[in-house]
């Protein structure tokens, strides 16, 4: 870190959580050269459509596309107080036989606007490929531990039993639900085009002598020369506010499932089933040496409460957009709508880290199940009693004082549960010892879990880790 820095905020998204790669794309460097990119977009465009624009000049705009002469605009800036402005004054400058076809007919959110989509667009690919790489590490721990009973809970109380895999496919559930949606908002997304100032088009109507057909066809170009299939169908100045709003609220659905996994491992954590990764020399307390505690878990869940309720900035600013544009959208979405995609790049990192090394403890799991199974047991003791002749409801009578007296033992004598041996001496079962402690098997408890487990993971995960986005890229030691 730059210590003369020590005297100014910065952004924790910056200095300690989200990645790179993020960081990037929300970049100044990667708007600014975007907005080069839609200037030379839009002057080829409008050469093929008949406009005076030369093939010289074009190649001027591309000789220094990536080269931005930051001071320049950074003073041209403070003397206009604005920064399109100041950019294409900075631009033209280092071309100067181009100056005068920059931004010609557009409008500052032609630039603005059209840009923060393709970032949006970007910023989802790379979201994509990070939940792909968490699905796919879940896959393999899901397929791992389909057949290791454990107990399941409603209430937070016991219930029954399943499997630890089992329950590792309602976390990729949730998780494959929200990749569809991402890759569903990716393909809909839609530039602004090139609609002028308050979305007529009147400028390059003037341009291209009243024709429509040609007006129309500008965007067309310029939508296919950024990788899009089409601009949006009417606007004012700005594309509707709701797009913002639909892309936080798909990265506020990850962070929910992101805050359901690391709740439920911050549990297990405390019950200690399984645990997140634990290194070698981390310090889990200042003041406690032995304790291990679910750091990363807590940063999930508290980075994810912060996209979530961030939502609700881009649903204001959708509502209170007045006719064709006001720009109190600005400031606030600058903020609101990065920081939703650095929170769950942020979110996803650590997600990746815990993923690759989940620590799960058997025998402990084991333990809690059996302190627990006598009680889920009963009924199916209670069965065999009958098939020996037993009456059903002398039985369940039984069965229900002899488990509230267990109960009772646990719970006020803090011993261990002794269900199955009160059960064993009561000669009115029928059953010998060995006959009721062969009922007591976990995985009698389990139903379909472990079926599910496979059928899940070939019917709906693997089609989604066969498509085209190579996972293996994606470093699993991101940013922690």
């Amino acid at each position: 870190m730059n210590y003369s820095a020590k005297n100014r905020y910065e952004s924790p998204f910056c200095s300690r959580y989200a990645s790179k790669e993020m960081q990037y794309i929300f970049s100044p460097d990667k708007k600014f050269k975007t907005w080069r990119k839609l200037w030379i977009a839009l002057a080829k465009s409008e050469r093929e459509l008949g406009l005076p624009i030369t093939k010289q000049q074009i190649a001027e705009l591309e000789s220094v596309a990536e080269k931005i002469n930051y001071e320049v605009a950074e003073e041209r800036e403070k003397l206009v107080r604005h920064d399109v402005m100041a950019h294409v004054y900075a631009y033209a400058k280092q071309c100067p036989n181009a100056a005068g076809i920059i931004h010609l007919g557009a409008t500052s959110c032609y630039v603005g606007d059209n840009a923060d989509i393709i970032v949006m667009r970007d910023g989802l690919g790379l979201i994509q490929k990070k939940i792909l790489k968490v699905i796919s590490l879940l896959s393999d721990f899901a397929n791992k531990h389909k057949n290791l009973p454990c107990l399941a809970y409603t209430h937070l109380q016991p219930a029954q039993l399943t499997t630890v895999g089992k329950r590792a496919t309602l976390w990729l559930n949730e998780l494959c639900m929200d990749i569809k949606h991402v890759e569903s908002l990716i393909s809909s997304l839609k530039l602004l085009g090139s609609k002028g100032t308050t979305g007529t088009q009147a400028s390059f109507l003037e341009l291209f002598d009243g024709d429509k057909a040609k007006v129309k066809k500008l965007e067309e170009k310029i939508a296919d020369r950024m990788g899009f299939d089409g601009v949006v169908p009417v606007s004012g100045q700005t594309y509707s506010r709701k797009i913002d709003y639909y892309v936080c609220s798909v990265l506020a659905e990850i962070s929910q499932s992101a805050m359901k996994f690391s709740n439920d491992m911050r549990l297990l954590q405390n019950f200690k089933e399984m645990e997140e990764p634990f290194e070698k020399n981390q310090i889990g307390s200042s003041a406690m040496p032995y304790k291990r505690n679910p750091m990363r878990n807590e940063r999930i869940t508290a980075l994810a409460r912060y996209v979530i309720v961030d939502v609700l900035n881009s649903a204001l600013t959708a509502g209170t957009q007045w006719f064709e544009r006001t720009l109190d959208d600005s400031a606030n979405k600058r903020i609101a709508v990065a920081e939703a995609f650095l929170g769950v790049d942020s979110i996803l990192n650590i997600m990746i880290n815990v993923c690759d090394g989940i620590v799960v403890y058997p025998k402990v799991i084991h333990k809690r199940v059996m302190d627990e199974l006598p009680f889920m047991a009963t009924e199916n003791i209670m069965m065999a009693a009958v098939k020996k002749g037993g009456d059903r409801q002398k039985l369940h009578e039984k069965l229900r004082q002899h488990s509230l007296a267990a109960a009772a033992v646990v719970k006020q004598e803090g011993k261990k549960n002794d269900l199955i041996e009160r059960i064993c001496r009561d000669e009115s079962f029928g059953l010998s010892e060995s006959e009721i402690r062969s009922i007591l098997k976990p995985e009698n408890f389990i139903g379909l879990s472990s079926d599910q487990v496979d059928d899940f993971l070939q019917e709906v995960v693997r089609p989604i880790l066969d498509s085209d986005l190579d996972i293996s890229k994606i470093n699993s030691t991101l940013t922690v």
